[in-house]
């Protein structure tokens, strides 16, 4: 998508602190951080938000998870604790239309949500 912000950060147009990358998926702290620790997960492939997701992205939001679990580990939160918050489109609080997940930790996040 040509005026996505996170596929012209993918593309390197945009400089950002990368926490992790591969082949199909980068993480990189939030500029706008909800906590001491907020990193951005997304795929390299554009897709909109869950309510988008097809069959064949099935592999890559479990692959998400598991990189999400190894930066927590990584970064040394893993066992404290932290919180992957998702939204999905406009009424669920979605800012930027490319899929994204949210981990945030590095304090206690108060009260479940649910």
């Amino acid at each position: 998508m040509e005026d996505c912000i996170f596929c012209k950060i993918i593309k390197g147009e945009i400089p950002t602190s990368k926490v992790y990358e591969d082949d199909e998926i980068l993480a990189f702290n939030d500029i706008n951080p909800a906590a001491p620790i907020h990193i951005l997960v997304i795929p390299k492939k554009h897709i909109d938000c869950i309510a988008h997701l097809s069959k064949e992205d099935e592999p890559i939001i479990g692959k998400i998870y598991s990189v999400i679990n190894k930066i927590a580990e990584e970064k040394g939160f893993k066992e404290q604790g932290f919180r992957v918050i998702v939204n999905s489109g406009k009424d669920g609080g979605q800012e930027v239309m490319h899929l994204h997940f949210h981990v945030l930790a590095g304090r206690k996040l108060g009260e479940k949500i649910v």
